[in-house]
């Protein structure tokens, strides 16, 4: 055996649901929030989260390990801090915390992915589906728990958000549809953005409310419409940019052709179709995030699965568009665009 070989990222990724599994918890216990900007003892912070003495020091300070947070000093007397990440992105409070999406992992996903071997043999969702439930049927019907979800999608994609409409020039177009839109943030960053554009978030009829009221708040409803259909059956508005964040995924091949197609024909001529993904590099190696998701739609749904640039352009090309590009957006995110 060669002496330069080391188990350990055999080791840090097989037991790497421990560490997953101790920021998660940390999550759901408030941890980050709790701390704000303070800086606390472990025992400030057990009295704060009713944690018991024999767990206090072992969890801060394996997060400290981790690089989740800081400590100053040791002991019983050392005080721990959030990071400047952890402030910003998993403290409540901060308007970039994108923790909602953690919960989700943490109350839903972490269970089902024990499953993930039964769902390689059979290809068969691993989640409430197995039992007779229906996530997303419980989830349209419960108001607070639609709500956190809607909270929990714009926090996974803000990041994505902010860079494409840093790196794709949008000032050309005068009006945007947001195909799937949710709550709408997409389109009121638009509207924000470019005062020459009117926007659309088009989605379905419980999602309405929601984005009405956000985009109420934003103080953008004079150039931000809500519009309510089904994507698979009802007629998309027209518009110069169509976009899908993290909707081509969901779907098998067949259902993801249908949504290209959908979009081409709504396009208006030199328009532009956006879908916002975890593209996976055309050789299959490097996005492992990419990667990873597309098994969870596996765990998740029917038939979804994330997909390359060069999938994308052979279904653009298919539906009747001139040319695609991959732009990176932020993390493992990208902007797959088709030209009309």
């Amino acid at each position: 055996m060669s002496t330069s070989l080391t188990p350990d990222h055999i080791m840090e990724i097989g037991m790497g649901f421990f560490a997953s599994k101790t920021l998660l918890s940390a999550i759901e216990l408030e941890l980050f929030t709790v701390l704000g900007d303070a800086s606390l003892t472990a025992s400030e912070v057990s009295a704060k989260l009713n944690l018991h003495e024999r767990s206090r020091l072992d969890f801060l300070d394996t997060l400290v390990s981790l690089g989740f947070l800081d400590r100053d000093g040791v002991g019983s007397d050392a005080r721990y801090r959030n990071t400047a990440e952890t402030a910003t992105f998993l403290d409540k409070q901060s308007p970039a915390y994108l923790g909602g999406m953690l919960e989700m992992a943490n109350s839903r996903l972490y269970g089902f992915w024990s499953n993930l071997t039964e769902g390689l043999r059979t290809g068969c969702p691993q989640n409430e589906t197995k039992s007779g439930g229906d996530f997303f049927a419980s989830l349209y019907g419960d108001e607070i728990r639609l709500a956190e979800f809607l909270r929990a999608m714009q926090g996974l994609q803000t990041g994505n958000h902010h860079a494409l409409l840093e790196k794709v020039d949008l000032s050309q177009a005068g009006t945007f549809c947001d195909v799937g839109g949710a709550n709408g943030a997409l389109s009121i960053l638009v509207a924000q953005r470019y005062p020459n554009i009117t926007a659309t978030t088009f989605d379905l009829a419980p999602m309405a409310p929601f984005a009405t009221k956000h985009v109420e708040d934003a103080g953008v409803a004079d150039r931000v419409r809500v519009v309510s259909g089904d994507f698979f059956t009802d007629a998309w508005p027209r518009a110069d940019v169509i976009v899908l964040g993290n909707v081509l995924h969901d779907w098998d091949e067949e259902r993801k052709q249908v949504l290209i197609d959908s979009a081409f024909a709504v396009l208006n001529d030199g328009g532009r179709f956006i879908a916002i993904e975890n593209i996976i590099d055309d050789d299959r190696r490097q996005n492992t995030f990419g990667l990873l998701m597309s098994l969870n739609m596996l765990i998740e749904l029917e038939g979804g699965f994330d997909y390359t640039g060069a999938q994308f352009d052979t279904w653009c090309t298919r539906a009747g568009f001139t040319r695609t590009e991959v732009v990176p957006l932020a993390g493992p995110g990208s902007a797959a665009i088709a030209y009309k």
